[in-house]
């Protein structure tokens, strides 16, 4: 078995440095829900040092609310946005030696991309626009995942350590009773339960079916690093293998 392990990175939590060390995929924040040039270009060495795959982590333009906010946009200003924010990382990458492998919506505009296909083909054309080759991060079984296929991207599904699902495979929206798993035991057994057994047991009871591809560790999180650090323990323990999409186990 292999998974990807990813984190959002850029946030202003203070262990992303460490947090490299861990993972084998980053999403860095480009500046409009948080973070800013100089954390960006922290992020991007660190990255490259370790030989962590980097990626683009856009949002709204809206750090009043962390790019939690739901916005009501045009296709073209989304889409512009969007490639604005990759084209912003990709120059601190491509100074540092390295470049953008993947693209992860964050907050707001992952969740509307999602569930609505206007705003997840402004995202996808954006970033097939920019470059082809760079793969897309959605939530596993998501209208956003299929939308990037369509447009002949790679599209890698992602799953949550640390969120509530319903029975139809969507988040639990934030504030909501269930969207925020915080014990620790109960993250690594679902984890271990959605990469091995490709499932995730809903709010509701049900079992819902899914294509774990990478795993999220939220790095904003109290605890963040040490329950990183349990979380790749325990993958490995299970055979998995963690592994950036795209690259080959050596």
């Amino acid at each position: 078995m292999e998974i990807d392990l990813n984190a959002d990175l850029g946030e202003g939590c203070g262990a992303d440095e460490a947090l490299l060390g861990l993972v084998t995929s980053a999403n860095i924040a480009c500046g409009w829900h948080a973070g800013g040039a100089q954390a960006m270009r922290d992020c991007v060495r660190w990255a490259v040092s370790r030989n962590v795959s980097i990626g683009a982590h856009p949002s709204f333009h809206d750090p009043e609310n962390f790019g939690r906010k739901e916005m009501d946009l045009p296709a073209g200003e989304i889409y512009a946005g969007v490639l604005y924010q990759l084209g912003a990382l990709s120059a601190i990458a491509q100074a540092e030696g390295g470049r953008i492998a993947h693209v992860k919506p964050h907050g707001a505009l992952y969740n509307q991309a999602a569930r609505d296909a206007r705003i997840a083909d402004a995202v996808v054309a954006a970033v097939h626009d920019f470059d082809p080759s760079v793969a897309v991060f959605g939530l596993a079984g998501s209208g956003f995942v299929a939308a990037a296929r369509r447009a002949g991207l790679a599209a890698v599904e992602e799953v949550f350590a640390d969120r509530g699902y319903r029975a139809d495979g969507s988040l639990v929206p934030r504030g909501e009773p269930g969207a925020l798993v915080d014990d620790e035991a109960a993250m690594l057994a679902r984890t271990l339960e959605m990469v091995r057994d490709r499932r995730v047991r809903a709010v509701t009871g049900e079992w819902v079916a899914l294509n774990a591809q990478t795993v999220c560790l939220h790095g904003d999180g109290p605890h963040a690093l040490a329950f990183a650090r349990r979380l790749r323990d325990a993958l490995e323990q299970a055979g998995v293998t963690l592994l950036a999409p795209g690259t080959t186990h050596v």
